[in-house]
């Protein structure tokens, strides 16, 4: 299994894997799950956007993200609770996006590659813009921290300190959307949000500060990243949704491993 097709496909894992995890702890902290899954689901959007005019997926997934985002902040809890606009804007760009690429004429699109994965679509071209765009993400989010950590603990207190919460709000939101499109072809638009959402949950268990937990996250998002290629290699399963199984199974080892501390102390 170690051979240069494996290592690459490894290597872009771990780079997208190092990218959720810190990432995923901020939206536990600002309670943005259901805002992860609407980036996610507007891949398809970006998608059907690419094929249309012919180029590059991922500039079109980001695109798509971006788009959907910047709608979704301007457009609050005007007309709706957050939850419910939220939920709406998930299934309305997943309808819209596989409605689109259905309705593509001479095109043939391998839909469920795009939805969960499709591990040996990703080549030495994606494994630079992989690498380039989690680079980017983590440079930003080492650049903002302390202003994207202060403004997701308290607004109040960002402002009174000189933060601007919905500049750092917009920050965020511009990685979210280039984790998006960078791992679209590794894990698929259905199992991105688990990549962040399941490390940081396991970190938490363990983490005592902020700087700790995403760590952690990253550690443990990571460890399930290699864990899963290895098992999709070796029982032939998709790799994005064995990914996404790894690190199931670490998050219930960790909350038994707190459970059985907690019994004992």
């Amino acid at each position: 299994m170690i051979d240069p097709f494996f290592l690459r496909i490894a290597l872009a894992a771990v780079l997208v894997a190092m990218t959720a995890g810190p990432l995923g702890c901020f939206v536990l902290w600002r309670r943005m799950v259901f805002f992860g899954d609407t980036i996610s689901h507007a891949a398809l959007l970006g998608i059907a956007l690419s094929l249309a005019l012919s180029m590059p997926v991922m500039p079109g997934v980001l695109l798509a993200a971006m788009a959907v985002s910047a709608v979704m902040l301007m457009a609050g809890a005007r007309f709706h609770h957050a939850d419910t606009l939220l939920g709406v804007a998930a299934h309305s760009a997943l309808a819209l996006g596989l409605v689109a690429v259905s309705l593509l004429g001479g095109v043939r699109v391998n839909l469920v590659g795009y939805l969960i994965g499709d591990i040996l679509a990703v080549d030495t071209r994606d494994l630079w813009l992989i690498a380039g765009g989690a680079l980017l993400s983590l440079g930003l989010l080492a650049w903002r921290w302390r202003g994207l950590l202060v403004s997701s603990v308290n607004q109040e207190m960002a402002i009174a300190h000189g933060w601007h919460p919905v500049r750092e709000g917009a920050i965020f939101t511009l990685m979210l959307a280039l984790l998006v499109a960078v791992a679209i072809k590794l894990v698929g638009a259905l199992m991105i949000s688990a990549m962040l959402i399941m490390p940081a949950a396991t970190a938490r268990l363990g983490a005592r500060t902020p700087e700790r937990m995403a760590f952690l996250a990253a550690f443990w998002a990571v460890i399930a990243a290699i864990s899963g290629l290895v098992g999709s290699f070796r029982f032939d399963t998709p790799a994005g949704p064995s990914i996404v199984v790894a690190m199931l199974v670490l998050l219930v080892l960790a909350a038994s491993a707190r459970w059985l501390l907690d019994r004992l102390r």
